[in-house]
């Protein structure tokens, strides 16, 4: 079984990391860049900063702030937010992002994932897809989640991967900040139609989430949150050693191999 990688997510809105419930009500949370510094010391693999507002507000990502964060951390740093165009996925790594996630760019321009992966190589890109179930599909959503696309999440995921996407982020709609675990039969049904590395995304309440995700969906490789790590419900060393004492490998020094 490979090396189980976990991530804390950084959803930033107006400067300041918040975060929500099934994608709304969203509520301060701290400072960014002293919240990339913490779990850079305290054995994150990787760090993944979002500009959640960006694409919905019609305006570019706040370059300044990705920049103070990518400044502190030497794990991987994954950005997102208003990826558009080539013009965009290059500023997001010259301002320090390791790794740029396409979503709604993506959605109205499929183009920009083949155009990506040619130019900068697809271990460089992360598509972001938001999903939640209608009518007994899973279907794929933009600005935030609140656009249905019309556009199953399968269908989807494998035209990203045929384009040329390196990893794709599954965020689930239906159980974003409700602690109730991952939604393991979204991830199952992903993992049966790609073969590039999978993150999971949104459900994550207590460590135990973490032991059910990587032993119900094991071709999973990383595992995502962000409230549990932010008020420190779930301390990520502990995490790793909880995994760890129940058969899951990791890396138990932090830091990632990519």
């Amino acid at each position: 079984m490979p090396v189980k990688k976990i991530i804390p997510c950084l959803d930033v809105r107006g400067g300041r990391v918040v975060k929500g419930v099934n994608f709304e009500g969203l509520t301060d949370v701290a400072d960014p860049v002293e919240m990339a510094e913490f779990y850079n010391s305290q054995g994150a693999d990787e760090l993944a900063f979002y500009d959640i507002t960006a694409s919905s507000e019609g305006r570019a990502m706040f370059t300044d702030v990705l920049r103070a964060v990518a400044g502190r951390v030497s794990i991987p740093l994954t950005a997102g937010g208003a990826i558009n165009g080539i013009g965009d996925f290059e500023r997001a790594l010259d301002c320090g992002a390791d790794k740029v996630s396409l979503n709604s760019g993506a959605l109205s321009n499929p183009e920009i994932i083949d155009a990506a992966a040619k130019k900068y190589g697809s271990g460089r890109i992360v598509l972001s897809i938001d999903c939640k179930r209608a009518d007994g599909k899973f279907m794929v959503f933009a600005k935030g989640g609140r656009i249905d696309t019309g556009l199953e999440m399968v269908e989807w995921a494998r035209r990203g991967e045929a384009g040329g996407a390196g990893s794709i982020m599954l965020n689930s709609i239906d159980n974003d900040g409700v602690r109730g675990g991952f939604d393991i039969e979204m991830l199952t049904a992903l993992t049966e139609a790609v073969s590039i590395p999978i993150i999971a995304s949104g459900g994550a309440g207590r460590k135990e989430h973490f032991l059910e995700l990587f032993t119900k969906a094991p071709v999973v490789e990383y595992g995502l949150a962000a409230s549990i790590f932010h008020h420190k419900d779930v301390i990520i060393m502990d995490l790793k050693r909880y995994l760890a004492q129940n058969g899951i490998a990791v890396n138990m020094e932090g830091g990632s191999d990519g």
